[in-house]
């Protein structure tokens, strides 16, 4: 999970790019980047550390242009380094000039990085966004192709998930994968300037309007000549296959008040909430605590539904990152203890259902109970909104090891006593699927195996 902005057709291109990635910077904490052009030079700068941090004004006053694209991540492919921070930056001999920004993963990355090194292309990094960039500009170098064609040849070589954003001096490029697998929206703002980012809430930041999504195996082109929006290639694609939307945008990563895949992602956790609290039968208790604040929308659907007041008994510190995506087991433990806090006397002798989104590797909730627990609690019930996660993401997850989710090792009652709580209940995947429109558009290889790409090595 990263986060991708682009923006054309505004002098302060960079100061565009830093505010629309500070809207997403909750998808990737760990490093971030951005390439400028003036319309003769692309500039670049990437470093590891928060938007605020990196690209402070001086920072800012150096990328000067009218194009942009920027990035925040979060590391799947590739290690936590400077190196492996997007945007990648691509210059040749004859000149063309290629910066690429993407989120997602891709499954035959080590297949295609061979075919390249083959052909002569070298690596700097062990990142999918470097295999994307290198890949157009050979097929533009070596094969004599245009960019949109070289794009399109990637679409049909490259297995994967990919929302991306690609610049030259002189245009913004913009494309998404077959699967359209994560979420990519575009608008204009009120001065006519072009911007399109992973989630609609950083368009909601910039005032855009005439939103749409990045259309599934399409590319739009933005340059002075207008705006071209290039439809799936039949000659390519006998046709374009279904969506695979990830579920777990709608449960997990994304904003609430951003809306994607046709959903507001807020309505659909608190249809998750209310499906857990239906399955649960009428279980009392004295007051619904969400963990904060991913799981408050499923909280509020499950108390509505459930007719039992929701509270607020646990307080997040929203100046540490999600612990969720912490590349390390010991900075999660760290960061959980930091992170939450109890109403001061509020959960002696109370009974409460405590929700939340998802159980990955377990850490977090365990010690949430543990606090909780230790404030005199009576009673915990805990309830997820999302089925238990069985399987390795290969997507854009950084869950590649089964050994390392909690539901692979353990059953329902083990994973019941590591926890501590009295009872446990996950939402099932039937239930979560009459939560959103068209059930069928949605991956859920997370939960059941079934990969709509195939895995990582394929």
């Amino acid at each position: 999970m990263c986060g991708i902005f682009g923006v054309f057709g505004n002098p302060n291109a960079a100061r565009l790019t830093s505010l629309g990635l500070f809207a997403i910077q909750h998808r990737g904490q760990e490093s971030c980047g951005m390439a400028v052009s003036d319309g003769k030079v692309i500039r670049l700068r990437k470093k590891m550390g928060l938007i605020k941090e990196v690209f402070t004004e001086s920072e800012l006053d150096q990328l000067p242009g009218s194009i942009a694209i920027g990035h925040v991540r979060y590391p799947t492919k590739g290690s936590a380094t400077e190196f492996n921070t997007q945007p990648h930056l691509v210059e040749t001999l004859a000149g063309p000039t290629y910066a690429l920004a993407s989120n997602g993963d891709i499954v035959n990355y080590h297949a295609m990085r061979r075919f390249l090194e083959d052909h002569n292309v070298y690596f700097k990094s062990d990142n999918d966004g470097e295999l994307l960039v290198k890949y157009i500009a050979y097929q533009v170098m070596r094969q004599g192709d245009g960019i949109i064609e070289a794009i399109r040849h990637m679409m049909r070589d490259i297995k994967g998930a990919y929302s991306t954003v690609l610049c030259t001096r002189d245009a913004l490029y913009m494309f998404r994968d077959p699967h359209s697998i994560r979420p990519m929206v575009w608008g204009k703002m009120q001065d006519g300037t072009v911007v399109v980012a992973s989630e609609s809430c950083t368009l909601d930041t910039l005032e855009a309007t005439d939103r749409q999504e990045i259309p599934s195996a399409g590319i739009i082109k933005v340059s002075d000549e207008g705006i071209r929006v290039i439809e799936n290639d039949p000659a390519l694609y006998r046709s374009v296959p279904n969506p695979r939307h990830c579920i777990f945008e709608q449960i997990y990563f994304s904003r609430p008040d951003s809306y994607h895949f046709g959903e507001d992602v807020f309505r659909v956790r608190e249809a998750l909430g209310a499906a857990l609290a239906r399955a649960d039968h009428g279980l009392k208790a004295d007051y619904v605590v969400p963990v904060p604040d991913s799981a408050n929308f499923i909280g509020l659907g499950y108390s509505n539904e459930a007719k039992i007041p929701l509270s607020l008994g646990l307080i997040r510190n929203h100046y540490i990152g999600r612990t969720f995506i912490k590349p390390e087991q010991t900075i999660r433990d760290e960061s959980v203890r930091q992170k939450f806090n109890l109403l001061p006397n509020f959960f002696k002798d109370k009974s409460v259902v405590l929700i939340d989104d998802s159980i990955v590797r377990g850490t977090t909730i365990r010690k949430i109970v543990e606090l909780i627990k230790h404030a005199g609690v009576k009673e915990v019930h805990l309830r997820i909104g999302s089925p238990q996660v069985k399987y390795s993401c290969y997507y854009g997850i950084d869950t590649p090891s089964k050994e390392e989710l909690i539901a692979n090792r353990f059953d329902l009652e083990q994973i019941r006593q590591r926890t501590g709580v009295d009872s446990l209940k996950f939402l099932e995947i039937n239930d979560l699927r009459t939560c959103v429109q068209k059930p069928e558009d949605y991956c859920y290889a997370c939960f059941n195996g079934d990969y709509p790409l195939g895995v990582a090595g394929d």
